[in-house]
């Protein structure tokens, strides 16, 4: 069996960061006093949207991650990479709670696209025998 600390590291970051932004869900219904959804709440709804955004890319990443790491691309690269992306989703749910769209939200994204997108040409690269 390979080893795969990359990956079991990176899923592992991946559920606590995924309970901490559930739990800041709950907080938020809590202080609103919003058993179901949003309740309109904006607090609330940016809080949900944090959550959400994570859980819709995340998944992604760690199959990248893991196939990458399989194919025996690992290494310091992947390594800090992964790293990196979970900073980049932690910058973007800071910024989404900002009145306004801004720097932590622009460098959450980005850094998380660049990387999602990284990870999926070395991926193709490594089919094609090209890496």
């Amino acid at each position: 069996m390979p080893d795969l600390s990359i990956t079991l590291c990176a899923a592992a970051a991946a559920a606590i960061i995924n309970l901490w932004l559930a739990v800041r869900c709950g907080q938020a219904r809590g202080a609103g006093k919003v058993a179901l959804g949003d309740g309109g709440d904006t607090w609330v709804i940016k809080r949900m949207r944090a959550h959400a955004n994570y859980v819709e890319f995340t998944p992604f990443a760690l199959i990248l991650i893991l196939v990458l790491e399989l194919s025996g691309r690992g290494g310091i690269v992947l390594a800090v990479s992964a790293a990196v992306y979970f900073l980049a989703r932690i910058m973007h749910m800071f910024g989404m709670e900002a009145d306004k769209p801004g720097k932590l939200r622009m460098f959450g994204i980005l850094g998380t696209m660049a990387l999602l997108l990284g990870w999926a040409i070395a991926a193709v690269l490594v089919v094609a025998k090209v890496i």
